[in-house]
């Protein structure tokens, strides 16, 4: 963060392309274009810029204003509101200065400008801020492309035009990306229009994965695995019947509202439960939310080079959610759910425009709580999948089970979480498969590494299998049978 000199050094210099003051302390769409500007560094000066609050900006006199912890915490949240996207890089900090206190906010340059605010892409030109006209996007564009793509920002080079739903992309994502007055004067070609929101590459001429993944008129054909796959057992494991399947596919823009439909009709269905004599009380199995949220994270962060489709399984006593690709960037087991990162930051930004993705970095804390208030007991995350995300939620305890469901779910020893059902589970697997690891076991029946642990100690302690050999070129032996 900066110094007290360094600081006062900006006061009393005139206002810059890395310098805005301001005395008010509620104009978040100010604050908001502000930092939007200084993460585009239009001039290219690769340092940090800085808004102070609390500063006259012609003169740069301190000017005394009520710096509270709300204040602190409304311009920090600026952050991840979600109407400045791609996140900004930026800290907040109150400095007390001879004169008064003041808030600084430091805004790092961003590495994948265009930044925008509510559509817009701000930008600093000297001391005024404005909106970039065309020769801006394209140096920012520029800029975007010297650094690395995410594979959603990359060109589909055997795509055109022609496979991309122009009309969906027009009238049904245009208006919520831009403001109405934005709209009415951008008389700009349709790739231009494509590329300025991340879903087209003009230097190939051709769209980017976001924009097949977004609009294509036949996704699979350039990811064949770019769908999501829900199954309706009848029972409480795999090898069960299987009572309903459906494959949600086509481009997201037909998936996402597919989901939230099923989800809404289908799956957050509600059961009567007698509480007295003279009433019943609907329970719902499952939280619509929730279940809706889990499932867009699971279409956001998956990874889309995979030729597997996201699976969306239903049984008698849970829904399991397991997608492509495991954690990513700088989240790992030890920061999750704290820590959040975008391997598909396009299609993060689209969800975002298009009301499936409404606040960023607390999906999962509050999914959590939908989940205690509804008696389903906390999500279980899997993250010890290194090529896959498994998620685990259970039926609300207070839905009443029918005897054929519990019958269905403990005549083969199978469900999953009791300790005889998950070793007979391990033992099949193992007899099937002797060289397997234990992390494949994990992959291959859902499990957790403490269950996995659990069941092979269990074996071998009462002498039904041995480990012969080490780690990587060993095996199980099967001593007598279960």
């Amino acid at each position: 963060m900066i110094s007290k000199a360094e600081l006062q050094s900006l006061l009393d210099d005139l206002e810059s392309d890395r310098v805005e003051r301001t005395i008010s302390t509620n104009n978040t769409d100010k604050f908001g274009e502000a930092i939007c500007a200084f993460s585009n560094d239009l001039p290219d000066n690769q340092k940090p810029g800085y808004l102070i609050i609390g500063a006259d900006d012609k003169t740069g006199r301190v000017v005394p204003v009520k710096i509270t912890d709300a204040l602190l915490k409304n311009v920090a949240a600026i952050r991840t509101e979600g109407n400045i996207q791609p996140q900004p890089s930026m800290s907040v900090e109150k400095i007390s200065l001879d004169d008064g206190d003041v808030v600084v906010v430091e805004v790092q340059p961003a590495h994948f400008p265009p930044v925008k605010y509510k559509g817009k892409i701000c930008v600093r030109i000297g001391p005024r801020r404005g909106i970039a006209n065309e020769n801006d996007e394209r140096k920012l564009y520029e800029k975007r492309a010297s650094h690395v793509l995410t594979f959603d920002a990359m060109p589909c080079m055997d795509a055109s035009l022609a496979d991309l739903d122009i009309n969906l992309f027009k009238l049904n994502y245009l208006p919520k990306a831009y403001p109405e007055d934005v709209l009415e004067n951008d008389k700009r070609d349709i790739r231009l229009q494509l590329q300025s929101l991340g879903f087209y590459d003009m230097k190939y001429d051709c769209p980017t994965y976001a924009g097949i993944l977004m609009f294509g008129n036949n996704v699979e054909r350039k990811l064949p695995g770019a769908y999501v796959q829900y199954v309706r057992f009848a029972g409480a494991s795999r090898g069960a019947e299987i009572a309903n399947d459906y494959k949600f596919t086509g481009n997201l823009m037909m998936i996402l509202n597919q989901l939230d439909t099923f989800v809404a009709t289908s799956i957050a269905k509600s059961r009567p439960v007698r509480v007295s004599a003279l009433r019943e009380e609907n329970i719902v199995e499952y939280p619509s939310w929730a279940i809706r949220e889990l499932l867009m994270n699971a279409v956001c962060h998956r990874d889309y080079e995979s030729n597997g489709p996201i699976q969306f399984y239903h049984y008698n006593d849970r829904i399991e959610i397991l997608n492509p690709g495991g954690l990513y960037g700088k989240v790992n087991p030890r920061n999750f759910p704290l820590v959040n990162d975008y391997r598909n930051g396009v299609v993060a930004e689209a969800m975002k425009v298009i009301g499936f993705v409404n606040r960023f970095s607390r999906g999962v804390e509050r999914v959590q709580e939908e989940l205690l208030t509804n008696k389903n007991g906390e999500a279980d995350f899997n993250l010890n999948l290194e090529t896959a995300f498994l998620v685990k939620v259970n039926i609300s305890s207070l839905v009443p089970r029918t005897k054929d469901e519990t019958k269905d779910e403990t005549k083969d020893g199978t469900k999953d979480g009791t300790k005889d059902g998950t070793i007979k589970q391990v033992y099949n697997t193992l007899i099937s498969n002797n060289s397997i690891t234990r992390d494949e076991l994990m992959e291959t029946l859902s499990l957790s590494a403490s269950s996995i642990n659990r069941a092979i100690s269990t074996l071998k302690a009462n002498k039904i299998i041995v480990r012969i050999g080490g780690k990587r070129y060993g095996f199980w032996k099967i001593l007598k049978t279960l």
